[in-house]
């Protein structure tokens, strides 16, 4: 692949040193030595149950015994279907323990997701939820109320010595827009996350997390959580900001990570007041632009800096905001490239638009078994082409303008949707919103405009959405259409799930 304007490399920043060094080849040669340099050190908060990195290595050893005895060997794919949760952390250590590739399923897919994935991976064991359907073509299952004495087993397995080359994880697409598709990652993919981490990971740290485990935001950030030695403290479901806040004082928190929604639930509290933050070091805000006046009000609530942070399943380090940016900077993109990470475009079109493309050491190697759908992304040198649009900005930073799969051309002219959705989320009146091309007649295609309205009782009409569409960006990126929701439909990954708006549109 040859960039369309050059490429943009991250800058070498200077940021916390992690606790253990670099030398381990795999994750199960990382826990060890972190079970033995800090073994009192808290790994995980979840309800009440707390686990150190001593006991989380130790349970772990017992529970890939157990694992072999079901006929687990090298190489052999586990599937971990679990709400977040200590018994998942447990259970992807294990696999990893023994020289297996740990893959998670959201507990959120439907029956044909799973089945797909179950398919393509011949998996011996599948771990799941008490409640869960009987998945078939899985010769063992393991349902989570038999994790207790599995923890606690008789027998210890030998660590596998394996090398940084091995497969170590695979991670799903969401599979919105067919079968899924398994981004699969190395020990030394893995261990990248050190580098990129920056002001996201700092010697014993406690984080907060409410991310999806069975996706990238855990399933790619293992080395990086311990050979900094952080404790991960997880959120309950369902979340509330109540919850959070309770969590971010008592846990006394110092990487505090939320999506906008939740951020302004979070502002809403009249107990933040008198709340003690001040242990707070940093905040994240994650998968939606968040308003500047909504980024500056959380900095203050919280007395510290807020960053925004983009990544994507075969990537799952590529850009981020720093420290300083201001709150337009955080609202309009994505960032600069992390360290050692190169981002370049593709295809720019007129308006400076192109396909994403990135660099890194951290990118996945391939789709599992699937050398086609490899090809089409990944090429010879290292570069990997997104699904995603955007633009790099005067001072370096880059912006979203959507996925190729959303663009649509009105007249002729290329719309992205995300510019126009920032827009019109802007407005008070607006309380989610999403938009799409539709086909229409003469002139090819119209924007709809989604939305749910912060008042039902009082919805804004369309002729206002335009104008006020008008006024910021051309004429027409104006939406042609509106259609009030109640909710907008989200995918497994608690996205908005454009593919059932496509259909509504």
């Amino acid at each position: 692949m040859v960039p369309a304007e050059g490429s943009h490399m991250g800058e070498e920043l200077s940021y916390s040193a992690p606790v253990l060094g670099s030398s381990h080849a795999t994750f199960a040669e990382l826990l060890s030595a972190a079970a033995e340099a800090f073994p009192q050190q808290e790994a995980y908060v979840h309800r009440g149950e707390r686990i150190t990195y001593g006991a989380w290595y130790d349970q772990t050893l017992r529970l890939a015994a157990a694992l072999q005895e079901y006929g687990v060997t090298v190489g052999d794919i586990v599937l971990i279907s679990l709400e977040p949760s200590i018994d998942f952390a447990l259970c992807f250590a294990a696999v990893q323990l023994i020289g297996a590739v740990a893959s998670g399923v959201n507990p959120r897919l439907g029956r044909r997701e799973v089945a797909g994935i179950i398919g393509q991976t011949a998996a011996p064991v599948m771990i799941v939820e008490d409640d869960a359907d009987e998945p078939d073509g899985v010769p063992h299952i393991i349902r989570r109320a038999g994790l207790a004495s599995l923890r606690q087993g008789k027998v210890k397995a030998a660590p596998h010595n394996g090398k940084a080359s091995d497969l170590a994880v695979i991670i799903w697409t969401s599979g919105t827009t067919g079968q899924p598709k398994g981004a699969c990652f190395a020990h030394e993919n893995l261990k990248s996350a050190i580098q990129t981490a920056g002001p996201l990971a700092a010697p014993y740290a406690r984080k907060l997390s409410s991310v999806p485990f069975a996706h990238a935001g855990y399933m790619a950030k293992g080395w990086e959580q311990v050979a900094f030695g952080m404790t991960l403290v997880i959120t309950e479901s369902p979340w509330s900001a109540q919850q959070m806040l309770r969590l971010l004082v008592e846990e006394r928190i110092s990487i505090a990570g939320a999506v906008p929604t939740q951020w302004t639930k979070f502002l809403e509290l009249p107990e933040l007041a008198h709340a003690d933050l001040s242990h707070i070091a940093i905040g994240v805000s994650a998968t939606a632009p968040a308003p500047p006046e909504l980024i500056e009000q959380v900095s203050q609530a919280i007395g510290a800096p807020l960053i925004v942070r983009y990544s994507m399943t075969e990537c799952p380090s590529m850009t981020g905001t720093r420290i300083g940016d201001s709150a337009e900077t955080q609202y309009r993109t994505v960032g600069r490239p992390q360290p050692g990470i190169e981002i370049a475009l593709r295809d720019v079109d007129e308006s400076g638009v192109g396909r994403i493309a990135v660099r890194a050491a951290g990118a996945m190697r391939g789709y599992w078994r699937d050398p086609e759908r490899t090809a089409e992304v990944l090429s010879g040198d290292g570069w990997l082409l997104s699904s995603d649009l955007g633009r790099i900005d005067p001072d370096g930073n880059l912006v979203l303008a959507g996925r190729t799969t959303e663009m649509y051309i009105r007249g002729g002219y290329n719309v992205y949707p995300i510019e126009v959705e920032r827009v019109l989320s802007e407005r008070p009146d607006v309380a989610a919103v999403a938009v799409m091309g539709a086909l229409a007649p003469t002139i090819g295609e119209i924007g709809v405009a989604f939305v749910v309205p912060a008042d039902p009782g009082a919805p804004p009409t369309l002729e206002v959405l335009r104008s006020h569409v008008r006024g910021e960006l051309a004429d027409y990126k104006a939406p042609d259409r509106l259609v009030l929701l109640d909710a907008l439909p989200l995918t497994a990954m608690m996205k908005v799930d454009k593919a059932a708006l496509k259909g509504l549109a």
